[in-house]
């Protein structure tokens, strides 16, 4: 076998000194946005059930929804919704066969990442203005 001096470098990349590229980023936002908009189909399906529980049950549901925390819960699942709505197009585009060039990817990647920003804030726009 070679002589290789192998304590002197790590045994494989890792976060430290490996740059994950954008598509890869992408794709673990993609898991974690389908797991996060659970948080904001429980906070509405807690509202709409204690709209129907009672007078009590609500006030003190709606006072959840309305507060901060539930301002911050509820615009992240719309990121959350926007995001996983565009990498599911884009998927779309993936099993089509287009856009599976390395700088393909990369760009769909970044507009998925700022469409669904902008996508986002048009809905709060909408929501609170309109």
């Amino acid at each position: 076998m070679a002589d290789v001096n192998r304590g002197n470098r790590p045994l494989s990349p890792h976060l430290q000194v490996y740059r994950l590229p954008v598509a890869a980023v992408a794709s673990i936002l993609t898991r974690i946005t389908g797991h996060a908009l659970v948080a904001g189909i429980v906070l509405l399906v807690w509202w709409l059930v204690a709209a129907v529980s009672g007078p009590r049950a609500f006030a003190a549901a709606d006072w959840v929804v309305r507060s901060w925390i539930g301002f911050v819960v509820l615009t992240g699942s719309a990121w959350a919704l926007w995001f996983h709505t565009l990498s599911g197009i884009r998927h779309l585009f993936y099993d089509a066969g287009v856009g599976l060039m390395v700088d393909e990817a990369r760009n769909a990647s970044w507009a998925i990442i700022i469409g669904s920003v902008v996508l986002t804030l048009i809905s709060l726009i909408l929501f609170f203005f309109v």
